[in-house]
């Protein structure tokens, strides 16, 4: 009976609502990216930076609900915790190449999106190499709020020139937590590389 139940079990977990908001969350990428493709290379109205916004948004609600209904239901699954890194990453990345190439990232704070960058990929691979070796890496405190303050700066960015229309210095203040993240940033990966150590010497 046992043999019978587990794998209907485990597919159950891949339907069920926190990894569906996950799966949505990676949708969300394009969209996104659409949009402000949209704006930008196809001339559209800064109306869609606003669109662009509610998706990113309603995106980032879904990583803090996912987990929050994954523990409160008891429907952890391993393809869960596989895919919510996976889209934060995605959607992070995806926004802040589309926000240097139309400029809202410029100049010095190219640096800090290339920092937050080469972290995730940095990190990704460590993660792989431990992984190999059954080795597991939980998530920092200071690599939750990494996160957080990355979604707060961009969404803050997604509203650049729109948002400085109704409030001055949207853009301004969005660059500014960029910054913070990347600070943030290279300290948890620090916190990585200081963990990890020890066993990529010793290979």
């Amino acid at each position: 009976m046992n043999s019978v139940s587990t794998p209907s079990r485990s597919k159950s977990h891949h339907l069920a609502l926190p990894n569906i908001l996950t799966y949505g969350r990676i949708v969300a990428v394009p969209a996104v990216v659409g949009c402000m493709y949209w704006q930008d290379i196809l001339q559209g109205g800064l109306w869609l930076r606003w669109v662009a916004l509610a998706i990113f948004i309603t995106a980032a609600v879904t990583d803090i609900l996912d987990g929050y209904l994954a523990r409160a239901w008891q429907q952890q699954s391993t393809l869960g915790r596989m895919l919510d890194p996976i889209a934060d990453k995605l959607l992070v990345a995806a926004c802040l190449l589309m926000l240097a190439a139309d400029g809202t990232i410029r100049g010095w704070s190219l640096w800090a999106a290339i920092i937050i960058l080469c972290r995730e990929i940095l990190v990704s691979g460590l993660r792989e190499f431990l992984a190999e070796l059954r080795v597991s890496v939980p998530v920092t405190q200071i690599a939750k709020w990494k996160t957080t303050m990355q979604l707060v700066a961009v969404g803050f960015l997604l509203a650049g020139d729109a948002g400085d229309l109704v409030i001055p210095y949207v853009s301004l203040v969005g660059l500014t937590l960029l910054w913070i993240s990347a600070i943030l940033t290279l300290y948890s990966g620090w916190d990585y590389m200081r963990a990890a150590a020890r066993y990529l010497i010793d290979e």
